[in-house]
């Protein structure tokens, strides 16, 4: 009995002990959590209560309206539509590829797509929404909208996209739109949102800071899938500016259609001699920026971007051309300013010119005979002018010629600008390290050799040369217009040389006689270099438009070209009431903004 009694106590001392152990543990256990809730909830509250409240609310960013362009008139060139979209935030989604391949049995997404998306996303960051596909039917949003359940992540909604009305016509000056490529750590936080899109190409990139806008921010309060409970604070975005171009978008079509149906590559541009204003600027040719900005595929864009006629070249601006004949005013210009040649200074061509060993040939191989300025200039002599240019010196020749616009940039709003090129013993020496050549100089005289000049250029020369002024080519259409500093030539000489312009479209067998517009209409002045060039302005007597136009062919006219399109201006004109196209302008000053190339 009393055995048993000592087990059952050495048990009952047994458990008791370790009950205790075991309380004991809990009791450490336990203080141990209210310890950590303590340092959490008291200690920790200044820190981890705005992580805590980051996690509840989220401040999203809103994508501004991005502004409209213009033409002068005020008809829209590019605005905004709505349309549906579909996004996919990856944080919602967890497994991007498998949730696109859902949505693949309802929208027409392949494998290589998907793949870019997922890349995008990784690129964008997980919590950043990525565009999956935009214009949607409704039908297909009411089937992604059914399927939700099945689609984390996946969201619709409305956007807008860039919409285009000019069409191929005014591709170049408008341009286009895209997404954002590449992120950079000060980029605008806008600048990462799917829909937001910036531009690419013409006023759209030239603009762009205007037109884009300023992002807008909205605080909403989120549940723990990051789903939107409600929306506590909202900051409008500010919408972009409007851009009014200096363009006349109906004459421009008139241009496009004229220069698409020559079968050739080519450009025009016509100025405003009073106001600087580009009324045209067309280049063929071209492509539908809709359907760039609509968002094209990457086998249609390689096709477009490496199509041997390079319809996204703007030849307007980009194009470099050497100016042939076109030149010969410019030496003209320089030699009377410098004294060596006379307006009334007679030359004898025979048909070749030999200078230093070296035979140069006239386009007139029995030679033009004795002739004056005004003679050489309308029948093109190149013995006259390489003459001329032997007197008047490289240095001279390419003052001359900047002085009249080339070899300049004007940064008006169009950044595929090409400056071109005015060459000299500087330039040799620089770039091909070789001494300047005394025959060069006669190339140069003849726009010939290394010269270089985009047709924007040209149609400057032309207008500086009509108005006696330094005229500068502006694109966005502007208020308070003033005048443009004299150009520092001769009144005289200028005249001298505008004289030989008229005589070469109006003359009996004038080398550019082409470009008449025929029986009461304005007369015309200019300057063909062959047939693949020509420059001018109407009227004669007191000009209103310059121009300027290539052609790319051989066996097609520029000259032609530029009557057909002088004639569409003088009837817009007529139909309008005559009233001079507004647009452009300078600074208050008048000076030219030009930076040499």
């Amino acid at each position: 009995m009393t055995d048993t009694s000592d087990g059952d106590r050495r048990q009952l001392d047994q458990f008791t002990r370790r009950s205790l152990l075991l309380g004991g543990v809990q009791a450490a256990g336990l203080g141990l959590v209210g310890w950590r809730l303590f340092d959490l909830q008291v200690m920790g509250a200044h820190r981890y209560g705005p992580l805590a409240e980051n996690n509840r609310l989220n401040l999203q960013v809103v994508a501004p309206k991005r502004g409209r362009i213009l033409d002068r008139s005020g008809r829209v060139l590019a605005d905004n539509e709505q349309v549906f979209r579909v996004t996919i935030t990856p944080a919602l989604a967890k497994n991007v590829g498998g949730v696109l391949r859902r949505v693949s049995r309802i929208l027409p997404l392949t494998d290589d797509e998907i793949a870019k998306i997922v890349a995008r996303t990784r690129k964008q960051g997980r919590n950043v929404p990525t565009t999956v596909a935009s214009d949607l039917s409704f039908e297909q949003v009411a089937h992604l909208n059914l399927a939700a359940p099945s689609l984390p992540g996946i969201n619709t909604e409305f956007a807008l996209r860039r919409r285009y009305l000019g069409g191929s016509s005014l591709c170049h000056v408008v341009g286009f739109v895209g997404s954002v490529e590449r992120f950079t750590i000060d980029d605008d936080a806008v600048a990462r949102l799917p829909e937001m899109r910036i531009g690419k190409s013409g006023a759209e990139l030239g603009f762009d800071g205007d037109l884009r806008g300023t992002g807008g921010t909205q605080k909403v309060e989120v549940d723990a899938r990051g789903r939107v409970v409600r929306n506590l604070e909202t900051v409008d975005p500010v919408a972009g500016r409007d851009v009014t171009l200096t363009i006349d978008s109906e004459l421009q079509q008139l241009v496009g259609e004229r220069l698409q149906s020559g079968g050739t590559a080519a450009a025009a541009v016509l100025l405003d001699i009073q106001t600087g204003g580009i009324v045209v600027m067309a280049s063929a040719p071209g492509f539908d920026p809709g359907a760039i900005a609509g968002g094209i595929t990457t086998a249609d864009w390689q096709k477009l971007a490496q199509s041997e006629d390079k319809p996204l070249l703007n030849r307007a601006v980009a194009g470099q051309y050497a100016p042939g004949s076109t030149f010969v005013v410019v030496t003209a210009l320089a030699a009377l300013e410098a004294g060596v040649l006379s307006p009334g200074e007679r030359i004898v061509c025979d048909g070749e010119y030999e200078y230093r060993g070296d035979v140069y040939r006239c386009s007139k191989r029995e030679g033009h005979g004795s002739l004056s300025l005004h003679e050489a200039i309308s029948s093109s002599c190149e013995v006259f002018f390489c003459e001329v240019a032997a007197r008047l010196g490289i240095a001279r020749l390419s003052a001359a010629a900047r002085a009249l616009g080339l070899g300049s940039t004007w940064n008006f709003g169009l950044s595929e600008e090409k400056s071109g090129l005015v060459p000299d013993p500087d330039w040799k020496r620089g770039n091909l390290n070789a001494a300047w050549l005394g025959g060069e100089t006669l190339l140069t005289g003849i726009g010939q050799g290394y010269l270089q000049a985009t047709p924007l250029q040209l149609a400057v020369m032309a207008a500086r040369l009509a108005s006696g002024r330094r005229v500068v080519p502006v694109l966005e259409k502007r208020d308070g217009i003033s005048g443009f500093v004299p150009l520092g030539f001769s009144e005289v000489h200028i005249d001298a040389v505008r004289q030989g312009m008229a005589a070469a479209v109006n003359d009996q067998g004038g080398s550019a006689e082409e470009a008449k517009l025929g029986a009461g209409r304005p007369v015309v002045a200019g300057k063909a270099g062959a047939s693949k060039i020509f420059i001018g302005y109407e009227p004669a007597e007191t000009p209103r438009y310059a121009i300027a136009t290539v052609v790319e062919r051989s066996n097609a006219s520029a000259a032609l070209l530029a009557r057909d399109i002088l004639n569409f201006a003088v009837d817009r004109a007529d139909h309008a009431g005559g009233k001079t196209p507004q647009g452009g302008g300078v600074s208050p000053t008048g000076d030219d903004t030009g930076k040499a190339g």
